[in-house]
């Protein structure tokens, strides 16, 4: 999704149509969703009448409207959805936490929106892991959702080894509830037997190979790891990815629901994300008693312009009462473009945990 967050946010032909609403992943709340949607897109239409006349408005609308009338489409939401719109691109995203019901119509994409779902710290990945299969993760604290297992990462031990594995390994599987996971490298009597350890690590070194280019790489995400006690051991060992936590998960992760998974997966992030967050504002604050920080709008833009920011924190909701324009928060929209060429951080915080009142803070490079 990163990727998609860059390609909206360079130049596009106007106008550029940005639809956010909040979606259910059940029913029958879900019946409501594509109502919405064209009450929206109704909002839409007026508003691109409005500040582009000479569009064909009619035609930029037709990806909008297919997509109203994909009832497959309807049936599988989750929390919430954005769509952008413009000549030669159209995105949807579904995502794993609600957004609030918005309308752009501008010359560039509205992000903001996901861009704190996209930048805001705490979010994870979690590997769940058994000598049977594996499965991935993504979430935050409120939501956690089954990630599709990208072609060239091994789903199970038979991916990973094919021909070369041996056979106390065949038809291995993961057995739900407090019996655990089966583990044939327990009852092996010699032979091949003796080589199941070996297996279960060439497996392990596969997956992590996998996860770390797939999945870790391109998103940057810490990554839990969800599996029985005697397999983080042999998993870290193995493991050469710089993302993983040092504390896991160490149950079977297929005895688990996912809420249950979720929960136990912020348990596990949570003091790191903690002591993350400490060092970003003990960072600001010590930039902005030096001259090297500012958490004033007008002052950060010129930065921003200038290539000097380093890291924005930004509150995700408004912190106090703040004259016009210097409050950033996630009720308010401020026109602009973030220029990518100037490799700032931006992170979205909790505005209990913001080192300003104002809803910004910025660390210069100089």
């Amino acid at each position: 999704m990163h990727d998609v967050l860059a390609e909206l946010s360079a130049p596009h032909v106007p106008p550029c149509l940005s639809l956010f609403q909040p979606t259910h992943r059940t029913h029958p709340e879900n019946r409501q969703d594509p109502i919405r949607f064209r009450n929206l897109m109704n909002a839409l239409e007026t508003s691109l009448r409005e500040t582009y006349p000479t569009a064909a408005a009619a035609a930029m609308l037709v990806p909008f409207e297919a997509l109203a009338s994909d009832t497959d489409f309807w049936n599988h939401t989750l929390d919430g959805l954005a769509v952008f719109g413009s000549e030669g691109t159209f995105q949807v995203l579904r995502l794993a936490q609600p957004v609030a019901e918005l309308v752009v119509v501008a010359d560039s994409f509205h992000t903001k929106p996901l861009r704190h779902y996209l930048q805001s710290l705490g979010r994870y990945q979690v590997l769940a892991l058994s000598l049977g299969a594996m499965r991935m993760y993504e979430g935050n604290q409120l939501a956690l959702d089954e990630l599709e297992l990208l072609a060239g990462v091994p789903r199970t031990l038979e991916d990973a080894l094919g021909d070369e594995l041996t056979e106390p390994f065949l038809n291995v599987g993961s057995h739900g509830g407090s019996g655990g996971e089966h583990n044939p490298m327990h009852h092996g009597q010699g032979g091949k037997a003796d080589e199941a350890p070996n297996d279960a690590d060439r497996f392990f070194r596969a997956v992590d190979r996998a996860v770390m280019d797939h999945y870790s790489k391109p998103s940057g995400l810490p990554l839990i790891l969800a599996a029985l006690p005697e397999h983080h051991q042999r998993f870290h060992a193995v493991s050469r990815n710089p993302r993983l936590v040092a504390e896991g998960i160490r149950a079977n992760p297929d005895a688990m629901s996912t809420d249950e998974l979720r929960d136990l997966a912020w348990k596990a992030l949570e003091p790191g994300y903690k002591v993350h967050l400490a060092a970003l504002c003990e960072d600001y604050a010590h930039a902005e008693s030096k001259g090297h920080g500012s958490d004033v709008m007008t002052d950060v833009a010129v930065a921003a312009s200038n290539g000097r920011v380093a890291t924005l924190l930004i509150a995700v909701s408004p912190t106090r009462h703040a004259p016009q324009g210097l409050l950033v928060a996630a009720d308010r929209q401020i026109p602009g473009r973030i220029d990518a060429a100037t490799g700032h951080v931006l992170m979205v915080i909790p505005p209990a945990e913001m080192p300003s009142t104002t809803g910004l803070a910025a660390t210069y490079r100089y």
